[in-house]
């Protein structure tokens, strides 16, 4: 691959400790179109990253999600290599990332877990990352090792097909579960995962930001895993009720005998509630299922009739 054909992006806010030292290193890798998007930044790490040669832009907004989606406007390369501009990830990986690219593949993930120095993840943050990737795999039927990885290479052709929103770090969880919807092919190739350096501090809050990835998992089944999306809550309302039931009946039939109807009937509106979920969740997965067969049998015909189609023979000059 072409390194001129490659544009290198770097989302940032108050990168000025380590911004330069990532900017010259993508450099010597021979990458000369390096794009920092910044998020208003009061550190100086904007002046720093057009010292040493980047293009900057400040996003009109806030929020690492919202930086990437507004990045793709300044991007004309076909192929963009993502990294976060902490020094975390080594831009001697660059070749690892994008090698994938020039055999069919249209995304990257960068699996930090296959080489995580010692102290580039807390353990709280460890545990987060296995229970985050174990709950995708479950949900939406893909392994991708490790999705909330911000080192990525892909297509910009691939990235238009996503249905990005999140404003956030919920963005790696987007585009995970995006290439999962929409059968973009993925693979994972491991890469170096390096701890922050001194005096750069992280913008990750653990809790606030895992509430958010949890949500955007939870949200984005909607469409790609009906019967999880609608069945948990179904099963959970459902077993509920059930609970309740039990009670009011040993309250019932062990003296002293006690009767208790509204209990009875918040039991009875959970276990009706909880079992028409199930139901609905049932005939979304059927109709989901079938709606992918009937993509598939269609993308199988526009196939055969390009293949069969006869080529126009060019018109002789009078």
């Amino acid at each position: 691959m072409d390194r001129a054909d490659v544009c290198v992006l770097l989302p940032t806010y108050d990168e000025a400790e380590t911004i330069g030292e990532v900017v010259d290193g993508y450099r010597a890798q021979g990458f000369s179109d390096i794009l920092v998007i910044d998020g208003h930044s009061t550190d100086g790490t904007r002046d720093i990253a057009r010292q040493h040669g980047a293009r900057v832009e400040t996003q009109s907004e806030t929020g690492k999600g919202q930086a990437i989606r507004e990045a793709m406007e300044y991007i004309d390369a076909p192929y963009v290599l993502m990294a976060d501009g902490d020094g975390t990830n080594p831009p001697s990986d660059a070749g690892t990332m994008l090698e994938p690219l020039d055999h069919g593949y249209e995304h990257v993930v960068g699996n930090r877990f296959a080489d995580m120095r010692s102290g580039a993840m807390t353990g709280l943050n460890k545990v987060g990352n296995r229970i985050v990737n174990n709950a995708f795999a479950y949900i939406h039927g893909e392994n991708f090792a490790d999705i909330l990885s911000g080192h990525r290479a892909f297509t910009r052709e691939s990235f238009e097909r996503l249905d990005l929103t999140s404003d956030g770090f919920g963005i790696e969880t987007e585009m995970s579960v995006e290439c999962a919807k929409r059968k973009i092919p993925t693979t994972v190739v491991p890469v170096t995962y390096h701890p922050r350096p001194d005096g750069s501090d992280t913008n990750l809050r653990p809790f606030r930001d895992g509430s958010i990835i949890f949500l955007e998992l939870y949200r984005r089944a909607k469409t790609n895993n009906p019967l999880f999306y609608f069945g948990s809550v179904g099963t959970l309302s459902t077993l509920t009720g059930v609970l309740m039931a039990f009670y009011v009946a040993y309250e019932w039939f062990v003296p002293p005998r006690v009767s208790h109807e509204v209990i009875a009937l918040g039991a009875a509106a959970g276990i009706l509630f909880g079992v028409q979920l199930l139901i609905f969740g049932v005939l979304a997965d059927m109709i989901l299922t079938f709606h992918r067969e009937q993509l598939r049998r269609i993308e199988d015909l526009d196939e055969r009739t390009e293949g069969s189609a006869p080529k126009r023979k060019p018109r002789q000059k009078q």
